[in-house]
């Protein structure tokens, strides 16, 4: 066993939905009181089972993708693997040591500055002071945060937060780098610092990495193994173009709408929230066929006033190869609900399956990204024989003109 990184035995996570901590005082009474309101004195508790019967190993070296659909598990077995959630049943076993990204707020104090928070991670993960200062200045340039080291990092933007974190994180040389979506956060030319500096820590390095991602083309291309998790379970694990293809197989149905109506469940933070994102075909058909135009309609809260708001939506194959980004104009608005509407005429899509991630920009800094928001599918319509799939992206059906000459073609 000596070449494995990460060992994992019949590991399976429950959580009691409704079950309150009554390890303080104040827990107790506060819970005791609301039972009072609660039919039968007492509040309805049932049992979900985030991760169920996991068995895997995983070598040193090895780069691997967790993919699966929202609510697959994948956080879980991540925070697990990370220390920061306990399993029900079963064991981790890991030699090395492990840094993790794995959502804002995990890994920091936020009460401290940024460079104290480097030495504090420095030190967590065994290193000497020296061999922190040695890497200091490698970290701050990569993170871009340098006018704000010596802020407290509840300052930063989820932006800013998420740059100093995985560059702590990558450049504290960890056996095991662990990093779940939330590069999502941060803009493009930073992720590709980021997927850069990913494959120097597993190829030129040798270490560990795992990888969680909707993005296929991320995971095609940094990975060499993945692993698909269907209902906190193992669906399939293997060489990675088979992983991805058996979840665009199995975990890809069309979900035209996402419709929150409890402000308070709804995905966003403290900005904005989003209400509901909406394709809607054109035309009257069971399906989306090429010649279907489409409206996609978003939906969201703004809490902030005044703010200078666009809605940038990016359109991706079901392999997570971007088709395109298309951006609104940009709107002064106070606060309130808003919608901003797409219109994607016929005769523009390629068949194909399709989902769409939205990003709501304020001043031209993401404020908050949802991704894999909704997804559809567009069906080829041509009469007569179907030679294969179009080539390309899309397939715009432009104008064409025709005119033939009457001159008479000389033959020898």
């Amino acid at each position: 066993m000596s070449d494995i990184a990460i060992k994992i035995e019949n590991l399976s996570k429950k959580y009691v939905i409704g079950a309150k901590d009554d390890r303080f005082l104040y827990e107790r009474i506060s819970n005791g009181f609301k039972s009072l309101f609660s039919r039968n004195g007492k509040q309805q508790e049932t049992e979900f089972w985030a991760l169920r019967d996991i068995n895997l190993e995983i070598k040193q070296g090895d780069v691997v993708g967790i993919i699966g659909k929202n609510g697959a598990g994948k956080s879980t077995l991540l925070k697990i693997i990370s220390r920061i959630t306990q399993p029900t049943t079963g064991r981790v076993t890991i030699k090395g040591k492990v840094a993790s990204i794995l959502e804002v707020g995990t890994g920091m104090n936020r009460e401290l500055t940024g460079r104290e928070n480097i030495f504090i991670n420095g030190a967590i993960l065994g290193m000497k002071q020296a061999e922190i200062r040695k890497k200091f200045d490698e970290i701050v340039a990569f993170s871009g945060v340098e006018k704000f080291i010596d802020t407290p990092i509840k300052h930063y933007s989820s932006g800013m937060y998420v740059r100093l974190a995985f560059a702590i994180a990558a450049h504290l040389e960890p056996d095991i780098l662990i990093i779940d979506e939330v590069l999502a956060v941060g803009d493009a030319e930073f992720q590709k610092k980021c997927l850069g500096k990913m494959n120097d820590v597993s190829r030129k390095e040798g270490r560990t990495v795992l990888f969680v991602s909707h993005n296929m083309t991320a995971v095609r291309g940094l990975c060499s193994r993945a692993i698909l998790l269907q209902n906190g379970m193992v669906l399939d694990e293997g060489k990675v173009e088979h992983v991805i293809e058996s979840y665009m197989d199995k975990a890809m149905d069309d979900l035209l709408e996402q419709n929150w109506t409890d402000i308070s469940s709804a995905p966003g933070n403290d900005a904005v929230k989003v209400k509901c994102i909406r394709v809607v075909p054109e035309l009257a058909s069971t399906y989306i066929s090429v010649e279907t135009p489409i409206r996609i309609f978003f939906e969201f809260w703004n809490f902030m006033q005044g703010a200078s708001l666009n809605l940038s939506m990016h359109l991706y194959t079901l392999g997570g190869e971007l088709i395109f980004a298309a951006v609104s104009p940009s709107i002064k608005m106070n606060e309130g609900l808003a919608s901003f509407t797409c219109f994607i005429p016929a005769n523009f899509l390629n068949d194909g399956k399709y989902t769409i991630s939205m990003m709501i920009v304020n001043h031209s800094k993401a404020v908050y990204t949802l991704n894999d928001a909704v997804r559809f599918e567009v069906h080829d319509v041509r009469d007569g024989e179907w030679f294969g799939k179009w080539p390309g992206a899309v397939r715009p059906k432009f104008e064409w003109q025709f005119s033939q000459m009457n001159e008479q073609i000389l033959k020898e």
